[in-house]
């Protein structure tokens, strides 16, 4: 890395990048080593796990050319991170009086206020999907007593949401109401133990298949057929899925 920022002998578009122009590759590596994971390629999860360490160290090389932290320093921030996260492992804690979620996030909650954090929800990143937002937004709130007894709450408020983007009258009010009705999904998919990232990964890769599937049926002519032929062409690839 050192060699591809060199000022002489260098890449040009490795010595063109900062630490905000990168940051959209590590978002996409990130979701690419999901993506073999979930293909279970051990091949492809080693190389994406590649092109997604380049990204640390294309940061460490930047920071460090700016005389901020190097790589040393970032091992040795998570290292330390993990000790003082697990006392009971590192530390003289023999026994743990709560339950290990429990304990983990009061360690992180005093980490944030350590950091200077006011409020119980300042810390979720901002550039995480928004969909994971929502969730771990609503996951925070809910660690103060903000959040719905059982399933009943988050289910009428989607009726609601329902009810308001149906009465929506221009394109910003109708986009405001579109965003709520979301954030109450995500609201419901939550109070029924589910990771609202991970159902609607599972939902995508699904709808992906079944579409493909029905292409493959159908032949070129596909998007020829009506509504109604495409719709029996679904049913029937689910019916395959079923038996």
């Amino acid at each position: 890395m050192a060699t591809l920022r060199d000022p002489q002998r260098g890449c040009e578009w490795d010595l063109a990048q900062t630490s905000a122009t990168i940051v959209p590759h590590t978002i996409e590596e990130a979701y690419e080593v999901a993506d073999a994971v979930e293909r279970g390629d051990p091949n492809e999860i080693k190389d994406e796990l590649g092109d997604l360490l380049f990204q640390v160290v294309f940061q460490a090389r930047i920071a460090e050319e700016d005389g901020l932290f190097n790589l040393d320093d970032i091992a040795r921030s998570i290292a330390d991170k993990l000790v003082a996260r697990h006392p009971h492992i590192f530390g003289n804690e023999s026994t743990r009086t709560v339950p290990r979620d429990e304990h983990w996030e009061a360690i992180k909650a005093q980490e944030r206020v350590d950091k200077g954090a006011l409020s119980a929800i300042d810390g979720v990143a901002a550039a995480l999907p928004a969909l994971l937002r929502a969730q771990k937004l609503q996951k925070r709130a809910a660690r103060t007593g903000f959040d719905w007894p059982d399933i009943l709450g988050p289910l009428a408020k989607i009726y609601e949401e329902l009810k308001e983007l149906a009465e929506a009258s221009s394109e910003n009010e109708r986009k405001e109401e579109a965003g709520d009705l979301l954030f109450a999904a995500v609201n419901l998919v939550r109070a029924y133990g589910i990771n609202a990232e991970e159902a609607l990964r599972a939902a995508n890769h699904k709808f992906e298949t079944r579409f493909k599937a029905m292409e493959q049926l159908a032949g070129p002519q596909f998007s020829e057929l009506t509504l109604d032929e495409q719709e029996e062409l679904w049913q029937q690839v689910k019916g395959r899925e079923r038996t």
